[in-house]
């Protein structure tokens, strides 16, 4: 007998749904029954996705969100609940990055990074959150009682790399603001956990691993290769399924090895 999940009946919220990693886990949620809602500020790549998405028989939705706005936030939840229902499943995905040695850090390169990776992670999570629980409190309509928040944190966020220490420092962050709200959400039935990829074949950065720095990176790896967007599949899709009510505030590193 096969072992299945089926996340019909759900709505997924995918933040950063416009390309990469965050275009993939809404191909895969949606590919599990899920209606998934597409956020972005890339609003044509997003209705690129949604066709996509509903060519191969999926829900789709759009809407505009701009993760460092704090009215976008509300707006984008509360659009997207209106249009398709509670928020289940909130893949909380939108991330960003420069490279540069400590010392060389602005102000403005240490924003760009916290307001995005650290704030505009915490509020969509404490907006989506709210929601959940008021509907746990009987206080807000919804059939689904509880839900899943997966914050998309990183390998750098276990193990610091040269280069990239800010982008370290905030997805550390991410690790602990995952703790933070598992502990206090949990017996809400609000499961919250987050995965940490290591480095992943993406359009963003495909073009790096032919070059001598990129091949220099894969050998260090332990198996000498890099993931691809598939790869993170099997763990988002157990992250969001109601079998997984057992899994709480766990931080699960999918990384080929890399952060050991």
């Amino acid at each position: 007998m096969a072992y299945s999940i089926d996340l019909s009946g759900r709505v997924a919220f995918v933040t950063g749904a416009s390309g990469g990693l965050g275009a993939q886990f809404a191909r895969t949620l949606a590919g599990a029954g899920a209606a998934v809602v597409l956020a972005s500020r890339r609003v044509e790549k997003l209705k690129a996705l949604r066709a996509e998405i509903e060519a191969a028989g999926g829900d789709a939705h759009v809407v505009e969100l701009d993760v460092t706005d704090h009215d976008s936030i509300k707006s984008a939840v509360a659009h997207a609940e209106t249009e398709v229902g509670s928020i289940d499943i909130l893949i909380n995905n939108s991330g960003v990055s420069t490279t540069g040695r400590l010392q060389d850090v602005s102000p403005d390169e240490y924003d760009f990074i916290f307001d995005t990776n650290v704030k505009g992670a915490f509020f969509v999570a404490q907006e989506v959150g709210k929601r959940m629980l008021a509907r746990a409190a009987g206080t807000a309509p919804g059939t689904y009682i509880g839900g899943r928040i997966v914050n998309i944190a990183s390998m750098a966020g276990l193990r610091v790399l040269p280069q990239i220490g800010v982008y370290c420092m905030s997805k550390a962050a991410v690790v602990q603001m995952t703790k933070a709200m598992a502990l206090e959400w949990g017996r809400y039935g609000i499961n919250v956990n987050a995965i940490c990829p290591g480095y992943i074949d993406t359009e963003i950065n495909h073009h790096h691993w032919a070059t001598e720095q990129g091949q220099k990176l894969v050998k260090m790896m332990p198996r000498k290769r890099i993931g691809n967007v598939a790869d993170l599949d099997a763990v988002l899709v157990m992250l969001c399924a109601k079998q997984s009510h057992f899994v709480n505030g766990a931080v699960i590193a999918a990384d080929d090895g890399f952060a050991l």
